[in-house]
């Protein structure tokens, strides 16, 4: 049940304690918050004061992510800043699912990344203690200058650089460990036993014989990894002086997964020299670059679903002692394998590896007193290859006391891929920068052209048992497709690839006037080698006004308001990407039926889809307003905006079907966000901090191909006038507790329902349970999601925490809701199924026969509000003439704690859960977020 007052009561709690808050306010605080206010921040193509800018730009410091055991800086943005979503996967190696103020169209949900200027699709190459800066754009004031790329927004990530002064050292190493306690709720073999035969007394069958299954397996426990590993270690050396900045960097990470046998290892790697040839002209290179060592992933599907009560190997002495066992032949060994067979017997069977490599150079030089010329130029290669390997073992079957090949496997095999993906960009900047009176104006002009091309190849091929040389040995050194133990006749091999090519023109203008009054316009033209020849290019632009009311001459006697800005921006955005398909103006050709000529039958081609000469790139026409404030001495800051966001001509396909694209339907995200925060010295010994964020999210289908017109997505519904990726089924009114409780309730269209069945409500009000009584039955986005951090310091040693809540959520539960096909294991809380009248008015009868429980329904709708207990960490920075004579600058141990505690409603090893625009939040068992107790120094020499 919601708390539907919970939001309010948070919010009106955090604001009476900063308003109310009483502390004293010291010189150097004041010198600090004046700091933040004039804080220089990246935008695009370029940096501003954040004073100075219309827009919502959030900044994140290096050091908030440097020290975090995570391989992507992403991870620990979560609660962070208001109207940045953030859903981590525990899996080594994963990408976070990002959004930023809610999901806006059904093509794609990630925002552009930036990296020093570079555009990419991920960060997973930065190594976290490299980053100066993130900045998260999300007006349309902040994201017009990107143009088609920011419709979903942009985060820009800056990397160090070498700074004048001497030569500098820094290390950084911690190491931790992890275990996870949130984990699904299942039945053990007594549990199992007793639901499993109460089924076949349902269907009218005989018990099931457990006499030679006496084992009480829990499969999660024999999978997963006790004690995993995660290292981290990271070298920067600097030096500069007023000609030459020269940095580099180098990182070495290992981190073992959740389950056994999965290890993710990765180095990083950063260089950059930037050289003053003259006081106007400057230049300079750099590269960053990656290679990782990809985990052979697993999941814990198969230990939710796998009996209970057989043991993972057989112990029985004789010639088939140590195998591994086979399930119950009659509870799903031929769908569901041994769990641990597939983890330890096809162990280091996957070699995958990731190699990134990205240099950039620019040549910048000043000319006529107020004009700065400025040529990047990036390359982004990314190389993802692999080989895998199919091993033939033996399993026993203790039924027959026989064995049988592993999924009946009686061939080896062995599959390779690659997969290239390089870019490369260019833009030429032109600025100019002028400030006379009371006027300050910047302007800027660009040119950009993007050049990427992907290409993939993939191939797999089999042993033979009449190959002279015998099966393929699990050695890695066979592992090819021209090994000469493969079979020819079954190598198949299959190559992909296509090229995107855009073209930008673009300018920008940030003026103010006596400093409190700003005006920040955008414009871009955008062209994508995507759309059809006739509407290739297209316009972006946005407009911004800011209002510093506390510069005016009647606030000058308010001393209680040190900063007060007034802000507000609108603009109109793009998007040219769509599902299922590229080069919408030009079509392959496919098989679409045959001809007879001179009595042969020949193939007959036909386009893949119909030109649409129409077609266009979707439109996110956005604005925001809202106001940025300190009070008492700038000690207390409050942010607070309101955003509004409407796609137009979303790119999609004609129904459910690819064969014609077209732009049809408009969506909507729309909320408010809310940042406030309080820092404070109560002597020049101790300060202590507390901020926190929150923000609301309301998304919508606003119309679509079709009145009426429906696309399912599994669970989730895209239709108009429900949400982005709404559930969608049946709402369960009870359970049927009698024949007559059936007779008295409206007829059923979809089954035959028995005492125990779910009970259907009759939404339309016909009488019926048909199909049209389906509905909403859940929202996968939050009402609102909040974080907040507090920290403290007191003579070197320090205690910060991070916490991080969602509420009013819906997670669709896609397991251990029956299955027809193959017995598998049951949820805990499927004892308390309905056993007999006013047993149960919720869990239906244990039986398999009937697919009318399993119907999408509100069954399996679990309340996906979380609170957790996001970092904690407490460390001590050594006072320097403690650590002077071992001729260091600087010197910090500290002990970390990661996802220390969540409380949560889900039953899953998380109550977080990712996924496409049209499907997110659903419950497929997950994988854990686990805890993560590390060590560790940094040390600066």
């Amino acid at each position: 049940m919601k708390q539907p007052n919970l939001k309010y009561s948070c919010l009106i709690a955090v604001l009476y304690f900063g308003m109310n808050a009483n502390a004293q306010t010291t010189p150097r605080d004041t010198v600090v918050k004046e700091q933040k206010i004039e804080e220089v921040v990246m935008i695009g193509y370029g940096t501003a004061k954040k004073r100075d800018l219309t827009g919502s730009i959030a900044k994140v410091n290096g050091g908030e992510v440097a020290d975090k055991p995570a391989s992507n800086p992403l991870n620990s943005l979560q609660g962070k800043v208001a109207g940045l979503s953030i859903v981590n996967s525990g899996q080594p190696g994963s990408q976070a699912d990002v959004r930023i103020r809610g999901t806006v169209t059904i093509n794609g949900v990630n925002p552009i990344y930036i990296v020093d200027g570079a555009f990419a699709n991920n960060i997973d190459f930065v190594n976290p203690a490299d980053i100066e800066s993130m900045e998260v754009l999300k007006d349309p004031s902040s994201l017009a200058i990107f143009g088609s790329r920011a419709a979903n927004g942009a985060i820009i990530i800056t990397t160090k650089r070498g700074k004048s002064g001497r030569t500098s050292i820094s290390l950084n190493s911690s190491i931790g460990v992890k275990s996870f306690d949130n984990r699904p709720d299942l039945t053990d073999a007594s549990g199992f036993k007793t639901l499993y035969n109460e089924d076949l007394a349902n269907q009218g069958l005989a018990p099931y014989n457990f006499a030679p299954f006496t084992a009480n397996t829990n499969w999660i426990n024999e999978i997963a990894k006790k004690g995993g590993i995660i290292n981290q270690n990271n070298i920067t050396i600097s030096n500069g002086n007023d000609k030459n900045r020269m940095s580099f960097s180098f990182g070495y990470q290992t981190e073992d997964g959740s389950i056994k046998n999965e290890k993710y290892d990765r180095m990083t790697y950063k260089f950059n020299d930037d050289l003053k040839i003259s006081s106007s002209v400057r230049a300079g290179f750099g590269l960053t670059g990656s290679y990782a060592n990809l985990p052979q992933n697993r999941s814990f599907g198969s230990a939710l679903n796998a009996t209970p009560v057989v043991s993972p190997i057989n112990m029985t002495p004789g010639d088939y002692y140590g195998l591994f066992n086979s399930l119950p032949q009659q509870l799903g060994a031929a769908q569901i394998g041994n769990p641990l067979a597939v983890v330890e017997g096809m162990k280091n069977t996957q070699i995958n590896k990731d190699v990134q490599f990205n240099p950039n150079a620019y040549l910048e030089f000043d000319f006529f007193k107020h004009f700065t010329f400025r040529s990047n130029y990036f390359v982004n290669y990314r190389n993802g290859f692999g080989r895998g390997y199919t091993p033939v073992f033996n399993i026993y079957i203790p039924e027959t006391n026989t064995v049988a090949p592993y999924s009946g496997n009686l061939l080896t095999g062995v599959s390779q891929f690659e997969n290239r993906d390089m870019s490369f960009q260019q833009n030429q900047l032109l600025t100019y920068k002028n400030k006379f009176g009371n006027h300050d104006l910047t302007l800027m002009a660009g040119f950009e052209t993007i050049n990427r091309q992907i290409r993939g190849m993939s191939g797999s091929a089999r042993g033979s048992l009449n190959n002279p040389f015998g099966q393929i040995p699990n050695d890695s050194r066979f592992w090819y497709l021209n090994s000469d133990f493969i079979d020819t006749a079954s190598k198949t091999v299959t190559t992909s690839g296509y090229n995107e090519k855009q073209v930008s023109y673009f300018t920008r203008m940030l003026y103010s006037y006596a400093n409190k009054y700003m005006l920040n316009a955008s414009f871009r033209r955008d062209g994508s080698a995507y759309l059809s020849p006739g509407n290739r290019f297209d316009n972006f632009w946005s407009v911004g006004a800011a209002w510093e009311v506390t510069k005016e001459d009647f606030m000058k006697n308010l001393t209680a308001i040190n900063y007060l800005k007034f802000k507000g921006s609108y603009g109109d955005l793009g998007n040219q990407y769509v599902a299922g398909g590229r080069y919408y103006g030009y079509p392959t050709y496919i098989e679409g039926g045959t001809g007879v000529f001179n009595g042969n039958i020949y193939p007959a081609y036909i386009p893949e889809f119909a030109v649409n000469k129409d077609l266009k790139w979707e439109h996110l026409k956005s604005y925001e307003f809202g106001l940025e404030s300190m009070f008492l001495n700038r000690r207390l800051s409050l942010d607070a905006n309101y955003y509004n966001k409407k796609t137009h001509g979303i790119l999609d396909s004609d129904g459910n079907s690819y064969t014609y694209y077209l732009n049809t339907g408009s969506m909507e995200a729309k909320g408010f966000e809310f940042s406030l925060g309080w820092k404070d010295s109560v002597s020049e010994n101790f300060t202590y901090y507390i901020n926190g964020n929150l923000t609301t999210t309301k998304t919508k289908v606003l119309s679509t191909y079709s009145e009426g017109y429906q696309k399912f997505s599994g669970p989730s519904i895209f239709t108009a006038g429900l949400p982005a990726g709404a559930f969608y089924g049946y709402v369960v009114d009870g359970v049927y507790q009698t024949k007559a409780d059936i007779l008295l309730s409206p007829s059923s269209t979809i089954g035959n329902p028995a005492p125990g069945d779910l009970k259907y409500k009759d939404i339309d009000g016909d009488g019926q349970i048909t199909p049209a009584d389906r509905t909403m039955i859940g929202n996968p986005t939050p009402d609102f999601t909040y974080g907040f951090s507090v920290g403290a310091e007191y003579k070197g040693i320090y205690l910060n925490a991070d916490f991080y809540g969602v509420y009013g959520n819906e997670v669709f539960r896609n397991w251990g809701n029956g299955n027809s096909f193959a017995p598998s294991n049951y949820r805990e809380e499927r004892l308390d199924r309905w056993t007999g009248p006013g047993t149960s008015n919720w869990e239906p009868r244990s039986y398999s026969g009937n697919a009318y429980n399993r119907e999408n329904s509100t069954y399996m709708i679990e309340d996906g509000s979380f609170f957790r207990i996001r970092n904690v960490q407490v460390g001590y920075n050594f006072n320097k003439n403690l650590i002077s004579p071992l001729k260091l600058e600087g010197l910090k141990l500290y002990v970390n704690i990661q996802n220390l505690k969540t409380w949560d409603h889900v039953n899953g090893f998380t109550p977080e859960f990712g996924g496409s625009a049209t499907q997110f939040g659903v419950n497929n068992s997950g994988y854990p977020n686990p805890r993560i107790v590390s060590f560790g120094l940094s040390a600066n020499f």
